[in-house]
């Protein structure tokens, strides 16, 4: 696998690299929050140098909120961003405004048997949700289902103390939201679960997955996978980035947006 280290040999390797991967969520940006101003600063200069392709898991609002509202007034470098919303079951581009290029929904009979399977799993484990929540805890994103633990809005109703909840539950639970993500994999293998972000599950349509985006990439811009570099905070076995280690591609784990940063730093010529 080629987990990548900062040599000075292996960083002039990683700055001849045409085009970089990121992760949204919890790698450009905190949990479901905007992309902060350091973080603006680095990632406009980058996209000056080369083209950068986003896969999160998040839907397409998720990434407007995070990323695509903080760089609005940098219109002429638009051309080199791709974005990949709800773990690449989506992708747009730039062309005087955002084009969606593909969308591969789901049906509403697989919505439903995987938001049945998901309270299947909670039943046999004898999970019990927090008292409080906020919106919906299974969201059908069209494309996804997505599970989260205090709803999808948590972080919208309170703003920062929701952020240390997530990040206070994934460190006593994340054996917890495996296990949960483990058995609805078990009961769903027609379907791609992962888990994501602090308090989240994914589920997409078989093979449909970040290393579905990589080759979307390859496919469409004409990048080979081995010239790309793909960044991410959850690059291990059951996270939702860990599927693009089987594709080859050079990457380097990160355990937040700034670690990321100070990557990109390194990147930069």
């Amino acid at each position: 696998m080629p987990k990548i280290s900062l040599t000075p040999k292996n960083i002039q390797k990683l700055r001849a690299k045409p085009l970089i991967v990121f992760d949204l969520d919890g790698t450009l940006a905190p949990t479901k929050s905007p992309m902060e101003k350091g973080m603006l600063k680095v990632f406009t200069e980058l996209l000056k140098q080369k083209k950068v392709a986003v896969i999160g898991g998040g839907k397409y609002e998720i990434f407007q909120l995070q990323l695509l509202d903080q760089i609005t007034s940098f219109k002429k470098l638009l051309g080199n961003l791709f974005i990949f919303p709800t773990t690449a079951t989506a992708f747009y581009i730039y062309k005087n405004g955002w084009k969606r290029v593909y969308i591969l929904n789901l049906s509403k009979k697989q919505v439903a048997k995987i938001k049945n399977t998901f309270e299947k799993v909670f039943k046999e484990i004898g999970y019990k949700h927090p008292k409080k929540v906020y919106g919906e805890l299974i969201e059908n994103r069209g494309s996804q289902v997505s599970f989260s633990v205090y709803g999808q809005d948590v972080v919208a109703a309170l703003g920062k103390k929701g952020i240390r909840m997530k990040e206070e539950w994934k460190k006593k639970y994340t054996p917890v939201k495996m296990k949960i993500a483990r058995l609805v994999g078990k009961y769903l293998p027609e379907f791609e679960v992962r888990a994501a972000g602090f308090t989240t599950i994914d589920v997409t349509k078989k093979g449909i997955d970040k290393a579905y985006g990589l080759r979307q990439i390859q496919k469409r811009l004409g990048v080979k996978i081995k010239d790309m570099l793909f960044i991410g905070d959850a690059i291990f076995k059951g996270g939702n980035d860990y599927a693009i280690v089987r594709t080859g591609v050079d990457y380097i784990p990160v355990s937040g947006p700034e670690e990321a940063k100070k990557i990109i730093r390194i990147l930069l010529k």
